[in-house]
């Protein structure tokens, strides 16, 4: 048996979508941040990943059961991490944006309403983030310039009631794809 080295993070940040599929895929099916993070993170185009979505295409929005069945559903290991919570070597990251909807008292529900599903990977001794609406740039961004750049923009278009901070709530390791 011949060993063979890891593959690098160059290689394992280069999507096998574009930006032009992962607006395709948003105009035919609603694919959106839950099925773009699987797809960078998985090593899989996003009409790869459209079959493992459930009712995604009902719904809209990837919930932390439906990741968990999508994930299941394809089949690579992975695990979640439990506290702390933090940037995964390599997997998805399921970020809460902070508003009037974590005040005491208010339905767990309100607060799903406000989240994002992003990849991460903190190797080499570099900490990324992969965002769907990055994908101008390739989807991979430095983690500093996703929460200083990306995230402003992000809360002030998508989410106007939000105070500007965020946490994480779900971290999911997953074993990285093999590149060719």
């Amino acid at each position: 048996m011949r060993a063979t080295a890891a593959p690098s993070l160059v290689d394992l940040t280069r999507t096998r979508f574009t930006e032009d599929d992962a607006q395709r895929a948003f105009d035919t099916w609603g694919s959106n941040c839950g099925p773009g993070a699987i797809a960078a993170v998985m090593g899989m185009t996003l009409d790869e990943v459209r079959p493992h979505m459930g009712d995604f295409e009902k719904k809209r929005y990837t919930n932390p059961t439906l990741m968990f069945d999508a994930l299941k559903s394809i089949g690579r290991p992975w695990h979640k991490v439990l506290k702390p919570l933090k940037v995964p070597s390599w997997g998805l990251v399921r970020v809460q944006w902070h508003g009037p909807w974590m005040k005491e008292g208010v339905p767990i529900a309100a607060r799903y309403r406000h989240t994002h599903w992003i990849g991460g990977t903190n190797r080499d001794g570099q900490m990324l983030a992969f965002d769907i609406n990055c994908m101008n740039v390739g989807g991979w961004v430095t983690w500093e310039n996703w929460g200083k750049i990306l995230v402003p923009h992000l809360l002030k278009e998508a989410v106007p009631r939000a105070d500007g901070t965020w946490s994480l709530t779900h971290v999911i390791e997953v074993d990285p794809p093999e590149v060719v």
